[in-house]
């Protein structure tokens, strides 16, 4: 059978985004080395190779996949710097470590993720430990490039668009992020890993090399914070509430329109018959209640 021709002009399509290479932190970093690590003393022996400086951040725990359970705790720590990427699996030690302990508490080393008010809560809440000198990337690109980042302030910018954005590659998520991360790691669930805590290592830099040229160098109050036994403080001890009264957030949005209204769905005669049996069904039923004390068995 021939097809009918379309009478309408197809609409345009809009052109595909262009594919981008992979993110690496093989490439990226080709002398960096991994340690993937489920021994606290093996732990405590490797943290000095994280030399000073500013660290990529990130936390992972094995997901719930029924409604309304609890999470699991806190079962990985990554952290990263352009040498040296340490996954550190404490769900399967028999405590916490010292020196990761002392790290993550340094108010002199920079902890850098995406939305990680929430990872840092939950540290606390599943192991105890505070975590400060925390900066959020996603608060930061809005600081240092709000030309480009509108919207409002707390709007989440997510790890993968940050890495599209200022390095050209993408940051794939996919089922891997949902997996068990208690579990001995395979080589992809560590590479997730490893580029998640590496990239934010690289924006962090990338960000603080473009406040460096800014006339007026951003608040650190705007995009950082401590997480004190479960509390978010600034630098002086006073709850943080993410806000930058000089961020520019652009025109409001448009209002969306209204919804158009229902129309009522017209009664047909079925429906009509099903009203009248299902009234002389009630009827019956309230005919014959049933006396306190009586079994419903018959």
């Amino acid at each position: 059978m021939s097809s009918i021709p379309p009478t309408e002009k197809p609409v345009s399509k809009l052109p595909d985004r262009p594919i981008l290479p992979t993110y690496s932190w093989r490439t990226k970093s080709s002398n960096a080395q991994l340690f993937y690590i489920r021994d606290h003393h093996h732990v405590n022996l490797t943290i000095p190779r994280l030399r000073n400086g500013p660290l990529g951040f990130d936390l992972e725990w094995r997901p719930n996949f029924i409604k309304g359970q609890l999470e699991n705790p806190v079962a990985l720590v990554q952290l990263s710097n352009e040498d040296t990427i340490l996954l550190i699996q404490i769900s399967a030690m028999t405590e916490f470590p010292n020196k990761l302990r002392e790290l993550l508490e340094d108010p002199g080393r920079v902890k850098a993720g995406v939305g990680i008010q929430h990872d840092c809560k939950k540290l606390y809440a599943d192991w105890s430990i505070s975590v400060r000198n925390c900066v959020d990337l996603s608060l930061l690109a809005r600081c240092v490039d709000n030309a480009r980042w509108k919207g409002r302030y707390v709007e989440p910018i997510g790890l993968g668009r940050l890495v599209e954005t200022y390095e050209k590659l993408s940051l794939p998520k996919g089922k891997i992020q949902r997996s068990n991360w208690e579990a001995q790691l395979s080589t992809v669930q560590q590479d997730y890993a490893a580029n998640d805590a590496h990239s934010g290592f690289v924006i962090f830099n990338r960000f603080a090399a473009m406040a460096h040229v800014m006339d007026s160098v951003p608040n650190p109050t705007y995009y950082s914070f401590n997480a004190i036994n479960g509390c978010l403080l600034d630098s002086s001890g006073v709850p943080w509430n993410p806000s930058n009264p000089e961020y520019d957030p652009g025109p409001p949005l448009p209002p969306k329109p209204p919804k158009p209204p229902r129309t009522p769905k017209a009664t047909t005669t079925t429906d009509v018959a099903a009203v009248k049996a299902s009234t002389s069904i009630s009827i019956q039923v309230n005919r014959s209640p049933h006396k306190p004390g009586t079994s419903f068995e018959k």
